[in-house]
C-alpha cells in the first residue's frame, strides 16, 4: 500500500501519532462540523460499501487518490474514545482486521486489511468542533 504524505498542518492537529511522516490528507476537515456537513449521495466506487462507519458519522468528502486509493473523510458528534471503540470493535467484526496502529490521547490510527484490500483510518478530537471526531478511511485494492 501507498500512503499519502500529511501536510504540516495535519500533524500539528495529530491525525496521525506524532513523528509518523505519512497518512491520509485531511485538508478536507479543518472546519466542517456535524451541523454544516452535507452527506455523501455516495462514495466513489471501490471504496468498501460494507466499512462500518463509527455512529452518527456524516461522510462528507470523497476522493480519489488513483493508484493511491480513496480518501473518505466524515464527522461525528460520537465522543473519540467511542469512535476508537467502534473501530477497534464493529469495523474489525466486518473483517477490516487492523494489521498495526497506534493510540494516542486525541488521536489514533490503524492499517487495516480485508480481502485484496487494504487501508488505514485515522480518527482525531475536532480541533475547531469540541466533541467531535473526525474519522478518515484510506482503502486502495492489492
Amino acid at each position: 500500500m501507498t500512503r499519502l504524505p500529511l501536510t504540516a498542518a495535519v500533524l500539528a492537529v495529530g491525525l496521525l501519532a506524532s513523528g509518523c511522516s505519512e497518512g491520509i490528507d485531511s485538508s478536507a476537515d479543518r472546519t466542517v462540523c456535524v451541523g454544516d456537513a452535507t452527506a455523501l449521495s455516495k462514495t466513489p466506487d471501490g471504496f468498501p460499501a460494507d466499512f462500518p462507519f463509527p455512529p452518527g458519522t456524516v461522510v462528507y468528502h470523497g476522493e480519489d487518490r488513483g493508484a493511491d486509493g480513496l480518501v473518505i473523510t466524515g464527522v461525528t458528534a460520537t465522543p473519540f474514545q467511542d469512535v476508537l471503540a467502534a473501530l477497534n470493535g464493529p469495523v474489525q467484526d466486518a473483517g477490516f482486521t487492523v494489521t498495526s496502529g497506534e493510540t494516542e490521547e486525541h488521536d489514533a490510527e490503524a492499517n487495516w486489511e480485508k480481502g485484496d484490500q487494504r487501508g488505514r483510518w485515522a480518527i482525531r478530537e475536532s480541533a475547531d468542533c469540541p466533541g467531535e471526531t473526525v474519522v478518515q478511511v484510506l482503502a486502495s485494492s492489492g
